[in-house]
């Protein structure tokens, strides 16, 4: 994966699902290091809100750092227009999918981009469900369709390239940071 040639794609992270999530602090915590790498590599990010009448918008903590976040009622990205139009404006061919839920939406969506030719990642710190079986299933599926499954630390790296520069600077102190606690 490089700047040029991949989006990061943030699904449904929304107000009234993150609360639910299996670990939602880390996740949280690992969308946001992604985003801010995204940003200093200069990668393309993309997002989507499954029916935000009903789920809320975007989480507070993210929704600052995505442009237009267009909504949907497809559970893959796939059904929606603006998606789509968005990531063949890229000219990406490869797309980072993280957020939730991992066996319902994110899982749609990598199933679609799979199918249409796109070369898929995963990091499997950076999406979630609210129960542990959804999450390994999920998972699972998306890795035995073809994704390639990895880590937010990983993708922050590759992204990166090379160190002694002012982009690994900012990558470095992002992966330098303590995770959340949890309890």
């Amino acid at each position: 994966m490089t700047p040029q040639d991949t989006v990061l794609l943030v699904v449904d992270v929304q107000e009234k699902l993150v609360p639910m999530i299996r670990g939602a602090k880390r996740l949280e915590w690992n969308l946001r290091r992604l985003l801010d790498g995204a940003e200093a590599t200069g990668l393309g990010v993309l997002a989507t809100e499954q029916y935000p009448q009903g789920l809320g918008s975007t989480i507070e903590s993210l929704a600052g750092r995505l442009g237009d976040v267009p909504s949907k009622q497809t559970f893959s990205c796939g059904g929606c227009e603006q998606f789509a139009e968005s990531l063949e404006a890229s000219a990406a061919d490869k797309v980072m999918v993280c957020g939730i839920e991992a066996h319902v939406c994110v899982q749609q969506t990598v199933l679609d981009l799979l199918a249409n030719g796109y070369r898929v990642f995963v990091p499997v710190d950076a999406v979630g469900s609210r129960f542990q079986i959804d999450y390994e299933t999920g998972l699972k599926r998306m890795e035995s369709a073809g994704a390639t499954l990895t880590t937010t630390e990983s993708a922050l790296f590759e992204w990166c390239q090379v160190s002694g520069t002012p982009v690994f600077k900012k990558i470095s102190a992002l992966v330098r940071e303590q995770p959340p606690d949890e309890s």
